[in-house]
């Protein structure tokens, strides 16, 4: 696949832009919100760093949002989860926006199983997975499968980001690779944590399929603000959003709208790798902190099961890349 592309209109993107804020500015009027606004500075504050990583690399605003909210704030894991659905519903669509006008390349074959996987899972998980998780197993899953993300690129983070066009395979591999994730990480990790499912599908591109991260972002931006639409739809329709989510959300989204695609920008320029690295240091960073902050709170068995969920993930991903290998191979001699 051919990752130049033909520059298209920005017309549509800067249309949103226009309506969004209109729309947030008379909510912010009507309701008079500007004590809320005030009073949540720093989550706003957080998104502006949030919303780069959100359009520059797999990995959703909430995935700054979460534990901004959670680690540092100590708020309810289940308003994190909640708040990065509803701030990547605005900062992931207005990215998928900027991408879709600027032409990007996009793994659309397996995007499209994955977006009616998502469609699936997402709202089943939501109703029926989600409320099984406790506070602690939400902070541990999002910590453990982050960190082991971040561990994963900055052990491979040359080849990665050295891989061009992608490992030719059928359709057939794209639907039921792609239907599997939508379905089992919105179903799951999604669901439970309101991130994931973005890395997954980019796990799946870069290590299965060697594919250029000019593809593979993309893709997995799209599929994340999909996801985050289903899954703030199913929150707010079912009367399950938490207290707390609306106030973060109103300071935080005027960031996001333009963060977000401003990180595609900026990416495309300054290139991936900087980026990656310093995100994937934060991973990390992030899992050390939910382990430091919970000494108090957590077992000894939890504390076990935070590091046997790194060493897990860690395998599945060394399997993922073993298989992706094999796959290169067999392309290379057809």
């Amino acid at each position: 696949m051919s990752t130049s592309q033909p520059r298209g209109s920005l017309a549509p993107f800067l249309l949103w832009l226009c309506l969004f804020y209109a729309a947030w500015l008379a909510l912010v009027v009507v309701g008079r919100h500007w004590d809320t606004l005030a009073g949540h500075w720093q989550i706003a504050l957080a998104m502006a760093a949030g919303s780069y990583v959100a359009g520059s690399t797999p990995m959703g605003g909430g995935t700054v949002g979460f534990p901004v909210l959670v680690l540092l704030m100590d708020l309810p894991a289940t308003l994190g989860r909640d708040f990065s659905f509803a701030v990547q519903s605005v900062g992931m669509t207005s990215a998928s926006l900027y991408i879709l006008c600027t032409r990007q390349p996009i793994e659309w074959p397996m995007l499209r199983a994955a977006l009616f996987g998502s469609l699936i899972g997402t709202p089943l998980g939501i109703l029926f997975v989600a409320p099984l998780a406790s506070e602690t197993f939400i902070k541990l899953l999002f910590a453990s499968m982050w960190c082991s993300f971040g561990l994963l690129h900055l052990r491979r983070i040359r080849e990665i980001t050295a891989y061009e066009g992608m490992t030719p395979h059928d359709a057939a591999f794209d639907h039921r690779v792609g239907f599997v994730v939508g379905l089992v990480g919105g179903a799951t990790v999604a669901s439970i944590t309101g991130v994931g499912v973005d890395m997954l599908i980019y796990l799946v591109l870069v290590l299965l399929c060697h594919a250029d991260l000019k593809i593979a972002i993309p893709t997995s931006v799209l599929l994340m603000a999909f996801t985050s639409l289903v899954g703030i739809a199913v929150k707010a329709l079912s009367g399950a959003v938490q207290p707390g989510a609306f106030e973060n959300w109103l300071a935080a989204a005027p960031i996001v709208a333009l963060g977000a695609p401003l990180g595609a920008l900026v990416v495309s320029r300054i290139g991936r790798r900087p980026t990656l690295l310093v995100v994937s240091v934060l991973c990390v960073a992030q899992f050390a902190w939910a382990l430091i902050q919970g000494r108090s709170r957590l077992t000894p068995w939890e504390y076990g099961a935070a590091v046997l969920g790194v060493i897990l993930f860690l395998l599945i991903f060394q399997q993922m890349y073993v298989y992706g290998r094999r796959l290169a191979r067999r392309g290379s001699r057809t």
